[in-house]
């Protein structure tokens, strides 16, 4: 899925080692431009980190997957940026979600007004 939002906020850069080596992790805070804005939580893992971009008041057009699991009885959703993009376009709005027609995920968008 993609979506088009502003930068609001960058969470602090976690890094650590593991089985497999280093890693790093970059948490943004993302906001819609719907009736009602929204803030998103959004990580973006190792290269994937473009440094460049995540400056707060910066479209992105993010691709992004979800994924949700459970703990101990709660389940937890996490939403992982495939790719980032600047986006200027001001013909789109942010907080446009596109999403593959053949997948069987349904979107997640605001109702238009008209």
């Amino acid at each position: 899925m993609e979506i088009i939002v502003k930068v609001h906020k960058l969470l602090p850069l976690q890094t650590g080692e593991g089985k497999n080596g280093i890693w790093k992790k970059q948490d943004i805070i993302v906001e819609t431009d719907a009736t009602y804005p929204k803030k998103i939580c959004i990580s973006i893992w190792g290269e994937k980190i473009n440094e460049s971009q995540l400056i707060p008041g910066n479209m992105l057009k993010i691709e992004f997957e979800m994924e949700s699991r459970e703990y101990n009885g709660k389940w937890y959703t996490n939403v992982n940026a495939i790719k980032t993009m600047p986006f200027t376009d001001d013909k789109v709005s942010p907080s446009t979600v596109i999403y593959d027609a053949n997948s069987d995920q349904s979107p997640n968008v605001d109702p238009l007004p008209f």
